[in-house]
């Protein structure tokens, strides 16, 4: 590991004041789970640690205005623990649960979550965000790429977002609060995630002196919500593909919906086909399996991952029914 400056804020106004004006010179210390991992690997060098976790404000789950807020701060287990949002969010609650084992659940914060980088191996073996070779050639593309995109991998990037709560909070069109020099701005967290461009992009839009500091979730009165995975395992592993849906339904058909998928693109991905194919109908097997396939439109394979669009319809047919069989709230 190499040296860098260690540095704790008691506010969000100091952890900004020391931040660099430069991004990946200073690096945010939350709880630490994927970013230590990189510092050691040599991934990422920054300068300085910038450790937030005395921040008290930037922890917690509270009620407001009929929604949530969720602070950076509050850990995966807080979430997948918290009766408010296994009641109100079941989705968001089921996402949690599944999140790495009962260690890093315990540590791992929702704002590192959201933020963490991708678990493509060409990106943790030192070969950059796009995995390519000194020239420029991606290696992804003529390698291993079983774990990787099978929706929007038209290039140069074609890692999958590791994040297993942003679809959750996408489904219930979560916004999240970002506080920088300028002071607070908001934005809905499908904003937030870019497809990167260049190995000198970031897979977000968070800026080097910008810390995110909260979740906004909205009333989810009459929403139906369910999370589904598909892994290799269930002991602690990451998921293959992942769905979750939010629906709101009356006698008996579907008003609206809204159907994100993880771990299947460059950043949480959601289907607006699969919404369509299903709003104004009941919710059955057919109906399911129809929104599965929608879901996976214009999907393509890189030559050893076929076998994810099969998962990822799964994965929304299964989600879709485990939301309309949810009580809602």
């Amino acid at each position: 590991m190499r040296a860098f400056e260690y540095a704790s804020a008691a506010t969000k106004q100091q952890a900004v004041s020391l931040l660099s004006g430069t991004m990946g010179d200073a690096e945010i210390l939350a709880g630490g789970t994927d970013l230590l991992s990189l510092i050691k690997d040599d991934i990422l060098a920054p300068k300085r640690l910038v450790n937030i976790k005395e921040i008290k404000e930037l922890g917690g789950i509270r009620s407001a205005g009929g929604g949530l807020r969720i602070g950076a701060l509050t850990t995966i287990e807080e979430v997948a623990d918290s009766s408010l949002v296994r009641q109100a969010y079941p989705g968001l609650a089921q996402a949690a649960a599944e999140i790495a084992g009962p260690q890093i659940r315990h540590m791992a914060t929702v704002g590192g979550n959201l933020c963490q980088r991708p678990r493509c191996w060409y990106f943790r073996n030192g070969f950059g965000l796009l995995g390519q070779d000194k020239n420029g050639k991606s290696l992804v593309l003529e390698g291993d790429n079983r774990y990787h995109a099978i929706l929007g991998n038209s290039g140069p990037a074609y890692f999958v977002h590791p994040s297993s709560l942003a679809p959750a909070l996408i489904a219930l069109n979560a916004k999240i609060r970002i506080f920088g020099p300028a002071g607070e701005r908001d934005l809905p967290l499908e904003q937030f995630y870019t497809v990167p461009k260049s190995a000198s992009d970031r897979e977000n839009v968070l800026q080097a002196q910008e810390v995110l500091t909260e979740v906004v979730v909205p009333a989810a009165k009459g929403v139906r919500g369910a999370t589904y995975e598909v892994r290799q395992k269930d002991a602690f592993d990451w998921p293959l593909a992942l769905a979750s849906v939010a629906l709101k339904m009356s006698a008996g058909k579907v008003q609206s919906a809204r159907i994100v998928m993880g771990h299947v693109a460059p950043v949480p991905w959601r289907s607006q086909e699969a919404e369509q194919a299903l709003v104004g109908k009941g919710v059955d097997e057919a109906s399911a399996k129809a929104a599965g396939e929608a879901a996976v439109q214009g999907a393509r394979d890189l030559g050893h991952n076929a076998y994810k669009i099969q998962l990822a319809k799964v994965a929304v047919k299964r989600a879709i029914l485990k939301a309309a069989k949810g009580t809602p709230v």
